[in-house]
């Protein structure tokens, strides 16, 4: 599958085995094993050691990638070192701030390397950023970037809107792949659809089911939704069984399906699910054929 047809990109602690069990089940594009918020510091080796391992079991087909840690913490060097030898897709590197980041961590790990933009600095540098070497795809963390604005995390996203279409823009201009950010509301079904649709017009490519906004430590749940098999669903917090699946579509008729997947300590975020339909970009149907199908590497500059 190539990157921009991906809708949903699942995160899960790379430390829990039940989460990364549950995942391989899922009808999620892209699972995103995280090393950096979603795992206490304590936990960072082991839960490198489990990320190496998961992804050389594989997920079915699906996309597979790594979040690492930043830049100055002890674990970022044995992150990259070691992904070097692994059959990951892409590095997942949060925080980035200017092109140098991406090239340093392309140049170690030898992997495409899918840069998370989540301060004012990184929305200005986005352009430069996305046109580096080794960047395959932007990624907006719109809970650190509300936090860098000063946006209340009550507000909607009105405050968003020029740094999101900035950040789609310099995407664009460079050829490469743009995800939106999480949706927080765990029991908003409305607010999660009006998100989605909102999201696929600004002209993202999907959306992340993040675990880590929580906080770290819990243990997720994951499930697929329902609804013809398609899209991941939230676990709800309660245990109880229920999971939702939501499909919206806008005035071309393009279908979207927001899910949930691994929840953090107390929850967790939605994503983007193609489910039975694919989104459609102008005349270009972009569909996925399901787990099996082969995941060749994007051409790098």
């Amino acid at each position: 599958m190539q990157l921009r047809h991906a809708r949903s990109l699942l995160f899960l602690p790379a430390s829990n085995p039940r989460a990364v069990a549950k995942a391989r089940t899922l009808a999620c594009d892209m699972v995103i094993l995280d090393l950096e918020d979603a795992v206490p510091d304590a936990d960072k080796a082991v839960a490198l050691d489990a990320a190496v391992e998961a992804v050389g079991e594989g997920f079915g087909g699906r996309l597979m990638a790594v979040r690492i840690n930043v830049e100055g913490m002890p674990s970022h060097g044995p992150e990259m070192v070691a992904l070097k030898r692994t059959a990951a897709d892409y590095v997942v590197l949060p925080k980035v701030e200017n092109a140098k980041q991406v090239k340093d961590v392309y140049s170690v790990a030898q992997k495409p390397v899918i840069a998370m933009i989540e301060s004012a600095k990184g929305v200005l540098a986005a352009p430069a950023i996305a046109a580096g070497e080794g960047c395959a795809a932007l990624f907006v963390g719109t809970n650190d970037l509300r936090k860098d604005l000063a946006i209340p995390p009550s507000a909607g996203r009105a405050g968003l809107v020029h740094v999101l279409q900035s950040v789609v823009l310099a995407a664009r201009a460079a050829g490469i792949a743009v995800f939106d950010g999480v949706f927080n509301r765990l029991d908003d079904e409305a607010g999660l659809e009006a998100e989605c649709a909102e999201g696929h017009g600004f002209g993202f490519d999907g959306k992340d089911a993040d675990p880590s906004g929580a906080g770290a430590g819990g243990e997720p749940g994951v499930r697929p939704g329902r609804a013809g098999g398609g899209g991941c669903a939230p676990a709800d917090r309660g245990g109880d069984g229920r999971g939702r699946a939501l499909r919206g579509a806008d005035d071309r008729g393009d279908a979207c399906r927001g899910g949930a997947g691994a929840g953090g300590a107390g929850g967790g975020g939605r994503a983007i699910a193609k489910g039975d339909k694919a989104w459609r970009c102008g005349s270009t149907r972009l569909r996925s054929s399901g787990p099996a199908m082969s995941v060749p590497r994007p051409p790098m500059r």
